[in-house]
């Protein structure tokens, strides 16, 4: 498969590659220099410094609060035929 070098020395992994093998966004790739103009890449599973590892719902859910959120008892509710206190 070809990929193009973009102008700042970037090269793209395509995406039948990286949906193959779960490629994702801030991983840390090694490049080796294997022969002129040949060269092997390796993803590894880190992500590189300074990149979120989780997602934010991950991190809210890892909260060690637990149960402080009760949800509100939807019994309690106003009747739409009750008259409202704004009418004349």
């Amino acid at each position: 498969m070809t990929t193009v070098l973009s102008v700042n020395g970037l090269i793209e992994i395509p995406e039948v590659f990286r949906k193959a093998d779960a490629l994702e966004p801030g991983q840390r790739c090694d490049i080796e220099r294997v022969g002129h103009g040949e060269y092997c890449v390796r993803v590894s599973g880190q992500t590189a410094p300074g990149k979120p590892k989780e997602r934010l719902i991950d991190v809210l859910k890892s909260c060690p609060v637990k149960d402080w959120w009760v949800q509100t008892d939807r019994s309690e509710r106003t009747s739409l035929d009750a008259p409202s206190l704004f009418e004349a």
